[in-house]
């Protein structure tokens, strides 16, 4: 199906362009969403009449999307999430979630703006993409940890994956044969005629 566009869309086009899309895309997406119009003649002398509304309402949109991106640009933000000794979160960190934090750190952003390709399964530090508008994006810092002090350690460049991270060095040191055996001890000589 062809469509004209309304709006700047990724990996699509720009306002004003004709593209065929898929019919179960335009159907279920573009059109409801009023974000095309089907191409035809009727909606192409539509939209050439919207077009300076459209354009105005598109740099309206632009510049708030900018202020946000001047306040929300490079921030550090920590999720605390329950996890195995090796890091393994119990669950995922999902778009979802990351809504959530922004949301109650007073940004307004939708999980539909965020860019994740796959929800985060381990602890660390992780770079998101924010599409705050389709020619605003910005990074920020995911802080995954189990509590609020390894996220201070992890953003201090510690990292926390492993069970001598949690438990700290001594955890190898009583696990050493020495420690359980004395060899001087009554049977544990060696044979000296070998």
């Amino acid at each position: 199906m062809e469509v004209i566009l309304l709006e700047r869309i990724s990996r699509l086009g720009q306002m004003g362009d004709t593209v065929k899309v898929k019919d179960g895309f335009a159907r279920n997406f573009l059109l409801p969403k009023g974000k095309a119009l089907r191409a035809n003649e009727g909606n192409k002398k539509k939209f050439e009449g919207q077009r300076a509304q459209l354009e105005t309402r598109n740099l309206e949109r632009k510049s708030e999307a900018e202020k946000v991106a001047e306040t929300l640009d490079g921030k550090s933000f920590v999720a605390v999430r329950s996890a195995g000794e090796t890091g393994q979160l119990y669950g995922s960190v999902s778009t979802r979630d990351i809504a959530d934090i922004l949301t109650a750190e007073g940004f307004n952003v939708g999980r539909n703006q965020i860019e994740l390709n796959q929800p985060i399964k381990t602890i660390g530090l992780t770079n998101v993409a924010i599409a705050l508008h389709p020619e605003v994006e910005v990074t920020i810092t995911l802080n995954i940890a189990r509590t609020a002090d390894e996220a201070e350690r992890q953003a201090a460049g510690e990292k926390l994956d492993s069970a001598e991270a949690i438990y700290g060095d001594d955890i190898n040191e009583n696990a050493r044969p020495d420690a359980f055996f004395d060899p001087n001890e009554d049977g544990f000589e060696e044979d000296e005629e070998a």
